[in-house]
């Protein structure tokens, strides 16, 4: 049930995000004295609208984004004579610009007011990390219980005992050399008595041995819940973190303009390996392992928030609906129809070009005829739909999980 409602939130907060990314499109245009004759929130058939003054308000049957209709977009578009003079292709390019890029701006700013709430809160986390086999907190072990929970234990775990330290980075598992906090795991919970760990503290490098505890476990090597537990070996530590640095409301405000450089500087980074990882998500789809780096459907990043609420994770559900919005911020900017950027594009083209006529005495160039453009949106539509139909099918069958 409480995974439900994670799920449903986090749909609403996607839904609220478009819903404000439109908002960015229609006040700009509003305020440059465009026209905008509809704002709707989903598609498909209508379920309500009003109207108010010149403009449609409403909701239609599917909440699977929304649109904006803001008279005269392009040159193709049927108007009334009295809105010519308001036509959105006639205007100046900085409004043009200045409304393509108005939903752009909204995401980037939604994206950062949820940051300043996460910072203010919870605290922001830190993106570097302790080396990937330092050991954390450390404390007693206990069995794990089928609804993922565990029972109580008290006093000190193996690892108190044997005298590890928390900031202590494992390097070999009774001989075995490791890279991963899996492999530190894996290995350890096959031991069946006694054994030793190579530990580097500091600049020194020594053997510590250990005797674990057997214990029950409801989750599989590769972090999958089970029916029927299993008893493997403990030793009553976690993997390190960094604690996330907490701000009051005015530290807050220029902490996440650079904690929000860092996630837009990500964004990009994203956005370039998306091609690299058709690969990967088509791996999930076929029984391979799910990639935790691959993208997400709308679905897919629901289900996160779902098990974000679900673990009382609070902070991951804000960072993930925030990372959700500087990414659509910056997938829209990409100059390609019909996304913004695409439309961008057109006028920046369209403004160079009529500087160079000027300059040759010549009159302003027509409009870019978008019936031209036309293969090159269907092929951009095509390879996205496909890339998004790929995403679903593997939220589906192989979907992300950060909790075991």
């Amino acid at each position: 049930m409480v995974f439900a409602i994670g799920f449903v939130l986090f749909a609403l907060g996607i839904t609220v995000s478009v819903a404000l990314h439109e908002c960015g499109h229609m006040w700009t245009a509003q305020a440059t004295g465009m026209k905008v004759r509809r704002y709707f929130i989903g598609f498909g058939p209508k379920v309500f609208s009003w109207r108010r003054g010149e403009t449609e308000y409403g909701l239609k049957a599917l909440p699977l984004g929304g649109f904006c209709d803001i008279a005269g977009m392009t040159a193709l578009d049927e108007l009334e004579p009295e809105d010519l003079d308001r036509a959105m292709y006639r205007q100046a390019a900085w409004k043009r610009l200045l409304v393509m890029s108005g939903g752009i701006l909204m995401n980037f700013i939604l994206g950062y007011i949820l940051i300043v709430i996460l910072a203010v809160g919870w605290g922001l986390p830190r993106f570097d990390s302790p080396p990937a086999t330092q050991l954390g907190a450390m404390s007693c072990v206990a069995n794990q219980l089928p609804d993922g929970s565990y029972a109580k234990c008290t006093g000190d775990g193996p690892a108190q005992r044997a005298g590890l330290q928390r900031g202590d980075i494992v390097t070999a598992v009774n001989g075995t050399p490791i890279k991963t906090w899996n492999d530190f795991k894996t290995l350890t919970e096959k031991q069946t008595g006694a054994f030793t760990y190579t530990v580097k503290r500091g600049d020194q490098t020594k053997d510590v041995q250990i005797t674990p505890v057997e214990a029950t476990t409801y989750v599989d090597d590769k972090g999958n819940k089970i029916e029927t537990p299993k008893t493997v070996a403990k030793v009553g530590v976690g993997q390190d973190y960094y604690s996330p640095v907490h701000h009051n409301f005015f530290s807050a405000l220029p902490a996440s303009v650079v904690f929000t450089g860092e996630i837009g500087e990500r964004t990009v980074q994203s956005l370039a390996q998306m091609p690299a990882k058709v690969a990967d998500l088509w791996k999930a789809v076929t029984g391979g392992p799910r990639d935790p780096e691959t993208p997400v459907s709308v679905y897919g990043a629901s289900r996160i928030g779902g098990e974000a609420v679900q673990h009382d994770a609070w902070p991951l559900f804000i960072l993930t609906l925030a990372s959700l919005n500087f990414f659509l911020g910056a997938f829209n900017f990409l100059p390609l129809l019909p996304l913004d950027g695409g439309h961008m594009a057109v006028v920046i083209y369209e403004k160079i070009r009529n500087v160079f006529r000027s300059r040759k005495g010549l009159a302003p160039g027509a409009p870019v005829d978008y019936m031209k453009l036309l293969p090159a949106t269907y092929v951009v539509v095509v390879i996205g739909g496909a890339y998004m139909v790929l995403t679903l099918v593997a939220d589906i069958v192989n979907p992300v999980k950060l909790f075991p």
